[in-house]
């Protein structure tokens, strides 16, 4: 049986081609939506040019029928622009004007003519007021991945045969040998991934452990896990998996994606190898630093702050400038003669001579990224739309590192299901050109305070 779908603007601003995401069922869009895709069509950044695309699939459909008596979709289902139910009575203190409210009316309305309706919306607050008014309601989840306990981790802790590993640091083991122990006690094969990280665990002498990384149908024991880029040295097992990640050419890992709590070093591990290869390694691999920061307002607002490219971004990259001075700082400590104005030189140099490059999100679009090492940080606040855009530019020599929190998300159209970030760890999962690793919060370096409070709040 066919459904009808009322769907709510947030849905087509989240994602433009959302109306194909209803198989052979009817969609009805209030018009009240049409008018808050005019209103938004001119705005910078995602939102604005969702709007457009989506405005833009209406006006497809237009030419194909009369969207206020229905179009048939090419995929079977129809579209329908909604323009009565104007005069449903909403509950005492409901807004009549709110665009929100006329959406709710015209979902009423359609219900008081026997018409099955589920209004689906991003909104939270909308869904509260449809189940106030007894409308069924649902979020848009065509792009959500699975939760942050069943979300791919990258790594696993793993058993092997004791005989297996006295060669593993010379020829590696077999993916096939590695296991777990379920809550009976027994073994269980393990499932991996290509590109995944293992603690693995000698089935004889337990405190024995070694680190491996899957490549093929071989566990590989870790390359680069004695070495101290920019200064740094790993602190913990994830740490050692992240600096193995981010050291692997970008021939063979041009993806790096990195998730995990505040305090465990993601971005700041992202800048120490960066630095690595670009100042130690004198540009050999890459010859600059890209860094962009998104945040919810960032794409909005840019346009109409005062000042230069830099001067509207510097506020964002704080804590990019930061992690900086801890670096230099750790590499002033081998240069005792060192002071603050020193390393603020550094920093500024680095800047000046281009081989460090802030970058607005908005202003990535179009561009091809060659022999970069871009780092796109706090990347949970981009939707899956703009992490496929920022993957899909890059070119031959660049390593992209996503960092970020799927917990800590600022962008009210996104959660932990539905961000950037979540959605391409869960669609590179296995792929040989990318490497992740899930950071977890015992592993915060940052402070005793930063770890205690991971823990408990």
């Amino acid at each position: 049986m066919k459904k009808n779908y009322v769907l709510d603007t947030n849905v087509l601003i989240h994602t433009p081609y959302a109306l194909a995401s209803f198989e052979d069922n009817r969609i009805i869009l209030p018009l009240a939506v049409i008018e808050e895709l005019d209103g938004i069509k001119k705005a910078d950044g995602e939102k604005g040019r969702n709007a457009r695309q989506a405005i833009r699939f209406l006006e497809q459909f237009r030419t194909e029928g009369n969207l206020t008596e229905g179009v048939r979709l090419p995929w079977g289902g129809e579209l329908r622009i909604e323009i009565n139910h104007i005069d449903v009575e909403l509950p005492a203190g409901f807004n009549p004007e709110s665009p929100d409210n006329r959406i709710l009316k015209v979902c009423k309305g359609l219900m008081q003519k026997n018409e099955k309706v589920i209004l689906v919306t991003k909104d939270m607050v909308v869904r509260i007021k449809a189940q106030i008014m007894g409308i069924p309601v649902e979020d848009f989840t065509t792009d959500q991945v699975p939760t942050a306990t069943e979300s791919y981790t990258g790594r696993q802790e793993v058993y092997a045969p004791e005989d297996l590993l006295a060669d593993f640091r010379k020829d590696g083991l077999p993916s096939g040998e590695l296991y777990t122990i379920d809550e009976k006690g027994n073994s269980v094969p393990v499932d991996s991934a290509e590109n995944e990280f293992f603690i693995i665990h000698s089935d004889v002498e337990q405190k024995k452990t070694l680190l491996g990384r899957r490549v093929g149908d071989r566990i590989i024991p870790l390359r680069y896990e004695r070495r101290n880029p920019f200064g740094v040295k790993p602190k913990n097992v994830g740490q050692k998996f992240i600096q193995e990640a981010l050291l692997l050419p970008a021939a063979k890992i041009p993806l790096v994606i990195i998730k995990g709590p505040a305090g465990t070093a993601k971005t700041f591990y992202s800048l120490a190898v960066g630095l690595d290869k670009i100042v130690d390694d004198n540009g050999a691999e890459y010859r600059k630093i890209l860094v962009c920061r998104p945040n919810a307002q960032f794409d909005e607002d840019i346009g109409f702050l005062p000042g230069s490219e830099k001067e509207k971004i510097s506020p964002l990259m704080r804590p990019i400038l930061d992690n900086l001075e801890i670096l230099f700082g750790i590499q002033s400590m081998h240069k005792k003669s060192q002071t603050t104005e020193d390393i603020q030189t550094s920093i500024n140099y680095l800047f000046d001579g281009g081989m460090i490059e802030a970058q607005a999100m908005n202003f990535m679009r179009g561009r091809s990224i060659t022999g970069s090492w871009l780092i796109i940080d706090e990347a949970q606040n981009l939707t899956p739309r703009q992490v496929k855009g920022i993957i899909t530019r890059v070119g031959e020599g660049t390593k992209v590192i996503l960092v970020g929190d799927p917990a800590q998300i600022d962008n009210t159209l996104l959660d932990e299901r539905s961000n950037g970030l979540s959605y391409a760890a869960d669609r590179m999962k296995g792929s040989p050109l990318c490497a992740q690793i899930t950071m977890f919060s015992e592993e915060c370096e940052r402070s005793e305070l930063a770890l205690d409070a991971g823990k408990r709040m």
